[in-house]
């Protein structure tokens, strides 16, 4: 494990899952199970591998559960901070609005990772962590080739590992896997409690040569419907 210390991360939590119902008509996406433990379990155990010590959630979809079920950390050698959207503001504000309402929690870069994916081989490295705090870049991407249910893709990555956002009509070959390295201005304007999605703010950082990016190397799956959870059980 890397000596340089690691930033905090915030696991973003908070969606209703529509595609998974009904699983999530009684347990909130993240806390399905795979293969024998919650799929935030795995980013949990991930991160503290890597030597992040302090981790953020954001809740609010039957959002009682998560302290109920992941408690505040210690078990993976962590200290768990919820940001509890549904209390505070009656739902969720979506991901951009999550992360301003969650910043006070965070400091000025952090780890972001989307609860509903599975990365089994993803590092959340110390040294990449560091390297990007210390560089200009509003948010560093990671990148896989588009799938199935997005097949227009987000963005393009460059030799020089710039991202960049394609004009419509032209090719978008890679989507945004939910693993990023952010920095707080990348949300900036947003007052706590504010509805806003994550993509305009990406498109306007890639528009301003400020957004970096890695082609995401080993397995990922973003579990969106019942038959996905079951095909990644199988």
């Amino acid at each position: 494990m890397s000596t340089a210390p690691n930033l905090k991360a915030l696991i973003l939590a908070a969606g209703r899952g529509e595609r998974m119902r009904p699983l999530t008509d009684t347990c909130p996406k993240p806390l399905l199970p795979v293969h024998g433990q919650p799929m935030i379990e795995w980013h949990l155990s991930a991160l503290a591998r890597a030597g992040v010590r302090e981790v953020v959630i954001n809740t609010a979809w039957l959002e009682d559960q998560f302290p109920a079920t992941l408690g505040d950390g210690r078990r993976w050698g962590l200290t768990i901070h919820y940001s509890m959207e549904g209390r505070d503001h009656g739902g969720a504000l979506e991901t951009a609005g999550g992360i301003a309402k969650a910043l006070p929690l965070l400091g000025e870069c952090f780890w972001l990772v989307s609860g509903d994916i599975v990365a089994p081989g993803f590092d959340f490295s110390a040294e990449l962590a560091q390297r990007f705090a210390q560089g200009p870049d509003d948010a560093h991407l990671w990148l896989v080739p588009n799938p199935d249910f997005h097949p227009r893709g987000d963005f393009a990555l460059d030799g020089a590992g710039r991202v960049s956002r394609p004009p419509e009509g032209q090719p978008r070959p890679l989507t945004y896997a939910n693993l990023a390295l952010v920095r707080a201005r990348l949300v900036d304007g947003i007052a706590p409690g504010t509805h806003a999605p994550l993509g305009p703010r990406l498109f306007a950082a890639a528009a301003a040569g400020r957004l970096g990016g890695s082609l995401l190397a080993g397995p990922w799956q973003n579990v969106g419907t019942p038959a996905q959870l079951a095909a990644l059980q199988r």
